[in-house]
């Protein structure tokens, strides 16, 4: 019984890194949040964050959040097959 008990709880934790994997971990999920993280940039500035503050909040350069305000900077998002 016990032995049943390991086998089913090995495959629910392997069914769960599977799914944190696809959603968390994957190249795809990072590229969602950078959107939406470039969503919440444009939106900060249109409410009068200046690009400096912008910059220094994310550890980022000016002219990168400039790319991304501008709509440059805008990663592809492939779907998976």
């Amino acid at each position: 019984m016990a032995r049943r008990f390991d086998d089913t709880a090995g495959r629910l934790l392997l069914a769960l890194a599977v799914f944190l994997h696809r959603t968390v971990a994957g190249g795809p999920a990072r590229e969602r949040w950078q959107l939406r993280r470039n969503e919440a940039l444009r939106a900060a500035n249109r409410h009068g964050v200046p690009v400096a503050e912008l910059a220094a909040r994310l550890g980022l350069s000016e002219g990168w959040v400039r790319q991304v305000l501008n709509g440059k900077r805008t990663p592809v998002i492939e779907e998976a097959a």
